[in-house]
Formats: structure tokens, C-alpha cells, sequence
């Protein structure tokens, strides 16, 4: 399999939803992490991410026109020790309190299913990178349905040791638009991680992204030895 060019990707669909890239710059020094969210509703777009003590955090953008925050306020990103967490739902908080009780990221994640947002059951995806002793390795996540039918959970989980300088894997939560909204297919796309510096690498996933429909991005790059990291946030909403 050749990777894919992630912008050529992430452009290819108007509505891939939410979306998580994790990989290793093409210098094997940087962890590499970029989380996005989309909206076609007037809720789903009233939002923003904020920095948190341990990670990030959605909110609304205007308090006053948010209308049910079960499925669009939740913690995407959180820091346990070595390891952080990107998540596209509350699961972020499954997976840090499970796994600080010595569970697995797969073990934490069998607690949950795909979101109740019938009809389209949106599929959680998850991801998490360890980085420690100048060595980094990652593993993603996808509960979904059946196809569409919410009475089998479907549960994959991807893990990738020793992972290779300059690729990545992006996954998503719809293969693009439609009603009810297609879940995600196979295993994540193999795509190209360069050597961009952290606000070039941004940009091109921020341009990437259909107009009309995206919300917020948030991108990390991990030192792979000295564990240090710089963020960077884009929200729609200013």
C-alpha cells in the first residue's frame, strides 16, 4: 500500500465528519497529531476548542443558541503520563480513567458503543500515542454499527509498533455525506506525514476542510525524546 496524500484526502468529501491523524514526521523526531471537527447543524457548528490543564476541550461558541450538549461538548484530548489520548466523544474521559486504573486502550473502549445519534449510529474513533525513551508507537480506534443496524456494535482496533518516519494513518467518522450519514470503511488510510513545521502542517489541513462545514482543528507535535510538545488550535468561530 502507498500513502496517500492526506489534504488530497481530508479534500476528496465535503462531510468526512470528525476526523484523527496520528503519524511520525518524515525526520522520525516528532510525534504527529491532528484531530478535527465538522457540523452541518446550527449546533454542531456553534463551537470552538479551548485549551484545558491536560489536553483541550469543545465549547460553545454562543452559549445562548447551543440546544443539547450530550453529543458536541466533550474533551478530545487529554494527557495521561506518556500517553495522549484524541477522541471524538466522552470516551476521552472512558479511556483516561480506565486506563489510569491499569485497563488497556482496547479493554477501556469495549465499555463503549457508537453514538445513539440515530439513524446514522456515528461511529467513535479514538486514538492514543505513547511516546517515552526516544521510541513512539500509536493504536486507533472505530466502534460502528452494522452497517447501519445499531443491534451489533462493531469494534476495531489498530495498532501500529515502531511506527515509520514520514506516514501516518487518518481516520474518520463518515466516508462523506449522505442520509443517514455512511460510517467509516477499513482500516485507516495510509497517508504522507512530511516534515512541515507545526503551522504549515495546520494550515494545509485547515484548507483542506470543506468551507461550509468545518468547526475546529487542533494539531500537536510530540518531541519523541524529550516528550515536550507545541499545539496549535484553528476554530471557524472568532
Amino acid at each position: 500500500m502507498k500513502p496517500v496524500s492526506l489534504y488530497d484526502d481530508i479534500a476528496s468529501t465535503s462531510y468526512p465528519g470528525r476526523g484523527i491523524v496520528i503519524g511520525k514526521s518524515a525526520d522520525g523526531e516528532r510525534a504527529v497529531i491532528a484531530y478535527f471537527i465538522m457540523g452541518r447543524s446550527e449546533n454542531s457548528r456553534n463551537r470552538i476548542f479551548v485549551k484545558t490543564e491536560d489536553g483541550i476541550k469543545t465549547q460553545a461558541f454562543d452559549p445562548s443558541k447551543l440546544v443539547d450538549p450530550s453529543l458536541i461538548i466533550y474533551s478530545p484530548v487529554r494527557v495521561l503520563g506518556n500517553k495522549t489520548i484524541v477522541t471524538n466523544g466522552d470516551q476521552t474521559d472512558t479511556v483516561y480513567e480506565l486506563m489510569n486504573q491499569q485497563m488497556t486502550f482496547e479493554q477501556s473502549l469495549r465499555t463503549r458503543e457508537f453514538e445513539p445519534d440515530e439513524p446514522n449510529y456515528t461511529p467513535r474513533i479514538s486514538g492514543i500515542v505513547k511516546c517515552g525513551d526516544g521510541k513512539m508507537n500509536y493504536a486507533m480506534s472505530i466502534l460502528k454499527s452494522a452497517d447501519g443496524n445499531p443491534d451489533c456494535c462493531e469494534r476495531y482496533t489498530f495498532s501500529y509498533d515502531c511506527p515509520l518516519s514520514g506516514v501516518g494513518r487518518f481516520i474518520h467518522t463518515y466516508m462523506g455525506d449522505g442520509n443517514p450519514l455512511p460510517s467509516f470503511e477499513g482500516e485507516p488510510t495510509l497517508v504522507k506525514i512530511e516534515n512541515d513545521d507545526i503551522d504549515t502542517f495546520a494550515n494545509k489541513i485547515w484548507d483542506s476542510l470543506d468551507d461550509d462545514n468545518k468547526v475546529s482543528l487542533f494539531v500537536r507535535y510530540i518531541d519523541i525524546k524529550s516528550n515536550t510538545c507545541e499545539s496549535r488550535i484553528i476554530n471557524k468561530n472568532k
